[in-house]
């Protein structure tokens, strides 16, 4: 962080803690003892303010630096899942995905470098790594979270960055009765852009609580489903670069031109049906047990139709701009405007699915026996994903044809473009491989991604209390515990291509298997032709398998053990005066860590990839000490302190055993790339210090400061590798079998810091005329000189962003309920699909999203239980942006991706008993 960015900070939060000061007399003076001949009205919280107040108690009362959102009642929840509520806590972030938030960033480190539980267990991922997609955890069925930021030695398995412990709701401490029914209607700002997808969409719940057996036995049951569409309208600019022969014998020959582009036109369809299921039993106060389980299944359906085409020189097709214009672009010369002519469009209609199948079940039993309390847990976590991504191509009619498009581009936003050809004429358009240098080599593609992840774990712990013996004036209990976790996760895509009947002959596509064509109007298009996908390649196509060292690249699997025991010593005492209590302790973690996967030789299309099966692994093991410390230095105002040293694991694509070879034909010398199954972790060191000041009610205050000196970090580095075991599949004789091998190594590690101010302020305890106003708020600052590809590269630390930031405004009152959030995350480095099923990085750029949501629950009569709600997500439209590494003359960058989601509207009702 640079020293004015570092300062803008620092006076921000100067600025807020004087006021700070001054709350607490402020709001003393609004209240007024009540005389002893009053009767006070003991009123019900609800709605957001019983949110906060349970917010708050947790934040109060842990020993650590902790974060923490609970839904206002059962199955509420203000998002669609438990990631948009996430994403609203102090040094969090979101990133979209397919417009709907699915991985967080906590203080700026990549989603890889935190721990997601569920009651406090380990999940499995149906991602490709570690990371949770949080999107497949309905907001109905979770009843909060709690985000721990400093090391608390008890949580096995804790991230790097920090844990977030999902959790739902324990029947017997809810303490009644309750049936809860939810249903929402959704629909979309945007028409419908497939016939395949509707634009609109619902949601429902239902959860029941209730205790039996003289509340001993606790039972909860909740079933969430939803049915969500989501609407894309995607351009991407492909690359920037010179065109200096397509501008021939004009004035501005070096200008840059746009050399590649698509217009697309995407539609979701996302299915999830979730369960949850919780019985307790808690006979006396010797013994409490908990069996509690979780299923979701998702299923999602993208229709992608579109156009996309080179206007590169190079093409061999003799393409020219006629009639250029040209405009500024940061500094830039570019051809904004004009006709490219010579053009060989694909026109693309593409269907994806995905399954995911997510299980966790697990049985949590206490007994306590005089001075120790024992603990005991069993737990599993399994997920599936299975994946179709299938791509057919079209071209114009007859094979080789032409066509010239107009265009109008803008610094940023959708461009116009205007072809010369209707592509929505079938007589025009026949399937082919249409793309300039002779095409790509096939049809279309067909791939079948499949991951599969297990977490199996025991934990035992025991707590010893101190309180009667001679450590008792300063020290409260003793813990010690032991857990042991299996983790196997693997992955295998089926790669294929598609080539049509008849030796690829290009064909006419059947009328009876047309649909409705897309519109591209949003970019200028009138449409393109729209065909029934599966259909057509049922038809047209055959399947062929694809055996390069690609498809072996992306088959591994890796199994980990690990054994984490821990001590800890409980702190309770004072200093001067004040409480002050706290933990120390450490965490003892035994790895051993296995991958399995092929080394594969360099492809050759007359004789495919071949195979060694390839196994490697590594042991070792961690010392992770932690203090954590809070003084109340006043009244409910308190100083917390925490330090300690952390670990994150690596990527489980980056520990796969696979090997990539083949012997150059230039140098004759080989060379290959890899994973690295004797990876071990991300290490740092933390320290943290925040100041809170706890109001009365729903208002607090807190200031934060972070610091993680890393240790080490993963990079991609290059090595000399013995490539004598390698087989040699290109029939060229190397010189020698040393080459360079390219794979993921522990290396250098870094810095990365940063400020957390966070609030909320019900408004009418400061000003009477202000009741039912209030204000939940938070920024970050944050800033690393980590350089994820190596010391001396430029990119960013992935998920970090310089800024992050969350507005709530509310008003609440009577049972009227009106609330606006406005979210802020400046730029940052996000991993996104790429080409093949495989992922990679890009620059996303700022973003900010508006919701807003107005609710009334009925206070008496027939309707008493009844609350209607009407609420808009991305009120504001936010594009979804990233942009290309080529540089502007101003420093800046020209823009990659622009997508638009439309606004979300919402109307529900939902009915407690």
């Amino acid at each position: 962080m640079n020293k004015s960015k570092l300062g803008v900070a620092i006076s921000q939060v100067l600025g807020v803690a004087v006021g700070v000061g001054l709350l607490p007399s402020a709001a003393m003076a609004q209240q007024a003892a009540p005389k002893a001949e009053e009767q006070v009205e003991v009123i019900s919280v609800q709605g957001i303010r019983r949110s906060m107040e349970t917010t708050i108690d947790i934040k109060k009362n842990e020993i650590g630096v902790v974060e923490a959102v609970s839904a206002e009642d059962i199955g509420k929840l203000p998002d669609q899942s438990i990631a948009e509520s996430l994403t609203r806590l102090p040094g969090l972030a979101g990133q979209r995905v397919n417009g709907r938030v699915q991985v967080i960033s906590i203080r700026g480190l990549a989603p890889d470098f935190s721990t997601t539980t569920l009651n406090g267990r380990q999940q499995a991922s149906a991602g490709d790594n570690r990371a949770v997609e949080y999107d497949q955890y309905p907001s109905e069925l979770i009843n909060g979270a709690v985000v721990y930021k400093t090391s608390d030695v008890a949580i096995a398995g804790m991230g790097l960055s920090g844990t977030v412990d999902l959790r739902t709701i324990r029947p017997l401490a809810y303490g009644e009765q309750a049936v809860v029914f939810n249903l929402r209607g959704e629909k979309s700002s945007f028409d419908q852009m497939h016939p395949e997808v509707s634009a609109d969409g619902w949601r429902g719940s239902a959860s029941y609580i209730d205790q039996f057996a003289d509340d001993t036995v606790g039972l909860a049951i909740g079933f969430a489903h939803m049915d969500t569409p989501t609407q894309v309208k995607h351009y991407k600019a492909w690359e920037w670069n010179t065109v200096d022969q397509a501008l021939a014998g004009t004035e501005n020959d070096e200008a840059l031109g746009l050399v590649g582009q698509e217009v697309t036109a995407v539609a979701r369809s996302q299915v999830r049906d979730g369960l949850m299921a919780v019985l307790e039993y808690k006979p006396n106060d010797q013994v409490h047990s908990i069996i509690d389980a979780y299923y979701s299944k998702f299923k999602q359906d993208e229709v992608m139709r579109g156009a996309m085409w080179f206007t590169n020189q190079w093409t061999g097709d003799g393409m020219e701009f006629l009639n250029p214009t040209f405009a500024n672009f940061g500094g830039t010369q570019v051809v904004q405007s004009g006709t490219a002519t010579n053009l060989r469009p694909v026109l693309r209609n593409d269907n994806n699915t995905r399954d995911d199948e997510l299980k966790a079940l697990g049985w949590n039993t206490q007994f306590k026996l005089d001075r120790w309390t024992l603990e005991a847990d069993l737990s599993y976590s399994g997920s599936e994903r299975d994946e179709m991504v299938l791509e057919t191509y079209a071209g114009l009619a007859p094979s080789g044809s032409f066509d010239s498009i107009q265009f109008n581009l803008q610094p940023y936003g959708f461009p116009t473009y205007t072809p010369a050809t209707d592509y929505t004429d079938v007589n025009k358009v026949q399937l082919s491989d249409p793309a300039p240098w002779g095409g790509w080599g096939h049809d279309g593609s067909i791939r079948y991604p499949h991951v599969k992840e297990s977490v199996k774990a025991v934990e035992l712990s025991g707590r010893y209390d101190l309180t009667d013996g001679m450590l008792g004036k300063h020290f409260s209990s003793f813990d010690i515990g032991a857990n042991y976790t299996e983790r196997s996760k693997n992955k295998l895509v089926d790669d294929n291509d598609l080539f049509l009947k008849n030796d690829r002959t290009p064909v006419s596509i059947d009328p009876s298997l047309l649909v409705s064509p897309t519109s591209l109007a949003f970019a200028g298009i009138p449409g393109v032709i729209s065909y029934d996908i599966l259909k057509t390649v049922d038809r047209y196509y055959d399947i062929e398998p694809i055996l390069d060292t690609n498809r072996w690249n992306k088959a591994w699997s890796v199994d980990e053990e690990v054994l984490t025991s821990f001590v800890r010593l409980n702190l309770d005492t004072e200093l001067f005066g004040r409480p002050l209590k706290g933990n120390i302790g450490t965490q003892f973690v035994q790895t051993d860590q296995l991958s399995s996967g092929f080394l594969a030789s360099d492809y050759n299309p007359d004789d495919p990839a071949t195979l060694t099966q390839v196994e490697s692994g590594a042991s070792y093991n961690d010392v992770l000490p932690a203090l954590n410390l809070g003084l109340e230095v006043l009244d409910d105002q308190f100083i917390r302190l925490g330090l300690g040293k952390t670990m994150a694991r690596p990527r489980m694509d980056e520990m796969r055993a696979n090997i990539t070879a083949g012997v150059s034909v230039d140098s004759r010398r080989w060379s290959g790339s890899s994973g690295n199954p004797q990876l071990e972790p991300w290490r740092a060191k933390a320290v943290d210090l925040t100041y809170e000041v706890y109001l009365e009610g729903t208002s607090y205050v807190a200031l934060g400061a972070f610091y993680k000196k890393l240790d080490s970090y993963i990079y991609t580095q290059n090595f000399d590798f013995d490539f004598s075991n390698a087989p040699n599949n290109s029939n060229i004789e190397p010189v020698s079998p040393i080459g360079n091998m390219s794979r993921p190594a522990n290396g250098q590690g870094g810095n990365i810091r940063g400020l957390e101010l966070s609030m909320s302020l019900d408004l009418g305890q400061f000003y009477q005329p202000l009741d039912g106003f209030g204000f939940i708020g938070s920024q970050s600052w944050a800033d690393s000189d980590i350089r994820p590809d190596g010391p001396s590269s430029g990119n960013k630390l992935p998920g970090l962003s310089d800024r992050v930031r969350d507005l709530t405004f509310y008003y609440e009152k009577d049972g009227f309920s009106a609330r606006l959030n406005s979210r802020y995350r400046s730029e940052f480095r996000g991993e996104v699909v790429q080409l093949f099923a495989t992922r990679g990085y890009t620059e996303v750029l700022a973003d900010k999203q508006v919701d807003a949501q107005l609710s009334y629950s009925f206070q008496e009569g027939d309707l008493y239980g009844l609350t209607v709600l009407f609420q808009v997500n991305n009120l504001t439209n936010s594009p979804y942006t990233t942009r290309l590494s080529t540089l502007q003359e101003n420093g800046g960058h020209f823009p990659e991706v622009y997508e638009e989601y439309g606004r979300q509207f919402l109307f529900g009702v939902s009915y407690k008993l």
